[in-house]
């Protein structure tokens, strides 16, 4: 279910966000800050703090709750955040389709987890949400992510020119998607 903890490995699990992980947030965001920078965009300092966080969880679960975004965590055994997942856009209808975004602490970086929470993440936007496809874009450069997606079954289907404002600039971004499933519309 979409509501339930999904252990990925002996120490991680993910699970859904709740407005409790604003300063763990905070912690883990803050000490990747220099790892994610080639891939994010340009924030305020106020973002690193925990009242940054807990008015992001804040506007995400209101808008998990008109159905509009999925927001899950990682984290570990203590239950302190260490990474973070969002199935964004989410349009049902003859669309259904959401837009993956993700990332994972500098410490826990390269250890499989984002691979797992990918595919777990496609899987309940499968059953769960009756989801068509999964759609993720990733800088041209970001060959770590791009990885992720192919093992999870993304495809790239096309290059969108100065798509999104990244660490300064406008950024090319090498499109990918996911086809979940061919059956009917239901849900």
């Amino acid at each position: 279910m979409i509501d339930d903890i999904h252990r990925l490995d002996a120490e991680v699990r993910l699970r859904p966000a709740t407005p409790a992980d604003a300063a763990s947030l905070a912690v883990s965001l803050t000490r990747s800050r220099a790892y994610m920078q080639p891939w994010e965009p340009d924030r305020p300092d106020t973002f690193y703090t925990e009242q940054g966080q807990r008015e992001r969880l804040a506007g995400m679960l209101a808008d998990r709750d008109a159905g509009r975004v999925m927001p899950w965590v990682l984290a570990d055994e203590q239950d302190r955040v260490v990474g973070g997942f969002n199935l964004n856009g989410i349009v049902l209808g003859p669309f259904r389709s959401g837009v993956l975004g993700y990332w994972v602490d500098v410490e826990y970086a390269g250890r499989g987890l984002a691979t797992s929470a990918v595919e777990r993440i496609c899987e309940l936007a499968r059953d769960e949400l009756r989801l068509h496809r999964v759609e993720a874009g990733t800088v041209l450069d970001n060959v770590a992510s791009q990885r992720v997606l192919a093992k999870c079954g993304f495809e790239q289907y096309g290059m969108a020119p100065r798509y999104l404002h990244i660490n300064g600039e406008w950024r090319d971004h090498r499109l990918f998607q996911r086809i979940l499933h061919d059956g009917p519309l239901t849900g």
